[in-house]
C-alpha cells in the first residue's frame, strides 16, 4: 500500500489577497481553480516544487488558524528572495530550533501560519 503526501486545504476569505500573499509575495504557482459558477467562492490547488496546497474560500473547507510546515532544503536562500520583495505584510526571520531545525515563520493573512523549515 502506498502513500502519497497530504495536501492541506487552508481557509482564505479575499482571492486577491490570497493571490498576492500565495503567488505574488512566496511563489506558488496555480495548479487549477473552481468555481461552482461565475461570482461563487473559489477553491484552487496551488503547488511549489513537490508542496501542494488547497485554498478554499468555502465555509466549512478548513478552519482559520491551520499550522503547516513545509520542507526547504535551501532555507537561507529562500528567506533572502523573500526579504527582497516589497510585502508591506511580512518580514519573515530565521530562527534555529532546539529540536534540530531552522525555521521561517509568515501568516498568510487569513489567521493561518506556514512553517519553512530545513535540518540543522
Amino acid at each position: 500500500m502506498a502513500f502519497g503526501a497530504a495536501v492541506p486545504i487552508l481557509r482564505i476569505f479575499d482571492e486577491q489577497k490570497a493571490r498576492d500573499f500565495y503567488l505574488d509575495y512566496i511563489g506558488f504557482s496555480v495548479a487549477f481553480e473552481h468555481r461552482f459558477e461565475p461570482g461563487m467562492p473559489i477553491y484552487m490547488g496551488l503547488q511549489l516544487g513537490d508542496c501542494r496546497l488547497h485554498l478554499s474560500e468555502h465555509h466549512g473547507d478548513g478552519a482559520p488558524g491551520a499550522r503547516i510546515r513545509i520542507q526547504c532544503d535551501d532555507l537561507d536562500a529562500y528567506h533572502e528572495t523573500l526579504r527582497a520583495k516589497p510585502y508591506k505584510y511580512a518580514r519573515p526571520g530565521l530562527q534555529d530550533m532546539d529540536w534540530g531545525t531552522r525555521e521561517m515563520a509568515i501568516d498568510d493573512g487569513f489567521g493561518n501560519k506556514l512553517i519553512f523549515f530545513r535540518s540543522l
